[in-house]
């Protein structure tokens, strides 16, 4: 499948689109390090562009005390796969990642 020929505007328009898009995760992840936000308030806003793409992974290496191997073993945990983003995540997995950050 060949790439579609875009004008200089739109690849201006979507090279912006992006650049908004990316300082939008980066200001969830900013708040979720800070505290201003819980990884459960973040998931109730899945709806939301910029954070339907995201990564879980992503967003609990975010949280306060977890790294790379602490986000590994609580995904692990609550049975989702490393590579899930927000979008995928499905109820039962939502339930066991709330649950396993609470309990």
């Amino acid at each position: 499948m060949a790439l579609p020929q875009l004008s200089i505007e739109q690849r201006r328009e979507n090279l912006e689109l992006a650049a908004q898009v990316r300082q939008a995760r980066a200001k969830v992840r900013a708040d979720l390090k800070s505290g201003n936000l819980s990884l459960a308030e973040v998931l109730k806003r899945a709806d939301e562009p910029a954070i339907q793409r995201m990564k879980v992974s992503a967003l609990i290496e975010a949280l306060p005390g977890y790294g790379k191997a602490r986000a590994e073993k609580l995904m692990d945990t609550a049975g989702i796969s490393l590579s899930r983003r927000v979008q995928g995540l499905g109820t039962r997995q939502y339930d066991a990642l709330i649950k396993a950050l609470l309990g």
